[in-house]
């Protein structure tokens, strides 16, 4: 996934996850990280949060949601300027406005180092890249409470805005059963032992460090699954809807993915009648 150039150099300075993928993996273009961090004092933190907050985004940003996305949630006032006030808020049938001096800057999944996104199947990936998209919903899905807070983003005269913030449930989600399956299932190590596959179907790295950089199709047990993965979120889930959800869906690929260097780890879940199972981990 590309980056816009300003939150490649402040994530690549924060944080580095996931680690080396197989050969046939691409690495992440990095020629404008080495040039700029040249003259960046990256001991700073707070240095960073300036020149960030400084730099203008590229207007090619807009092309591409995600390359838009990410300059919104690192950049304080590109946020504010990015938003339609006052921003109405709804809650089931009630709503509020948000004014513009009321806002709080929303930093989304980017303090974590990676995020995470929901797909019925591969294909559906390739909407990431669409750039006739003119809408998108970024899920902030509050695990324990089954509710999801969704941030409507709409491209007006060629911008990407932040139109509506909609806080539903669960229930009104086209991944109503999946979500309320994940909930238990992040957080519950007995659920997590009832509901993978064993052995567990691999696709990745060679575990055994046999095939050095090479990806092998092998088995590995239920028990070892989480070794490929960041730290589970057990309070919020993050997803981004390009128009792909798909409530009748028996399949469900949770993907993680490393902000600083794209590398990505897919869990595969399929649903037997009301139950969902882990049936496959790909490792990128």
């Amino acid at each position: 996934m590309r980056k816009g150039v300003v939150f490649v150099v402040a994530l690549a300075v924060m944080t580095m996850l996931i680690g080396t993928g197989c050969t046939d993996k691409k690495e992440a273009k990095s020629d404008t990280l080495a040039v700029i961090t040249d003259t960046i004092d990256t001991t700073s933190v707070d240095s960073l949060e300036e020149i960030i907050a400084e730099t203008p985004m590229p207007k090619a940003a807009d092309e591409l949601f995600d390359d838009f996305f990410f300059n919104f949630a690192s950049n304080k006032q590109l946020q504010r300027n990015r938003i339609v006030f006052p921003l109405t808020v709804k809650t089931g049938d009630e709503s509020h406005q948000v004014q513009r001096q009321e806002w709080k800057m929303e930093k989304f999944f980017r303090t974590q180092g990676y995020f995470t996104l929901i797909f019925d199947n591969t294909k559906q990936m390739k909407l990431v890249k669409d750039t006739s998209i003119n809408k998108v919903t970024v899920e902030k899905i509050r695990l324990g409470n089954g509710t999801v807070e969704q941030f409507q983003f709409e491209r007006k005269n060629g911008q990407w805005v932040l139109a509506e913030i909609d806080n539903i449930s669960y229930a009104n989600t086209g991944n109503a059963s999946f979500l309320t399956f994940l909930d238990k299932f992040l957080s519950d190590e007995s659920s997590q032992q009832q509901s993978i596959e064993n052995p567990l179907p691999y696709y990745g790295p060679d575990p055994q460090g046999e095939e050095e950089n090479k990806c092998v199709n092998t088995e590995i047990a239920a028990s070892e699954w989480r070794d490929f993965l960041p730290e589970l979120p057990t309070e919020v889930l993050y997803n981004i809807d390009y128009g792909q959800t798909n409530a009748s869906s028996n399949q469900k690929i949770l993907m993680f993915k490393g902000i600083a260097n794209g590398l990505e780890t897919q869990l595969v879940f399929k649903k037997n009648g009301n139950d969902w199972r882990l049936v496959k981990l790909n490792a990128q």
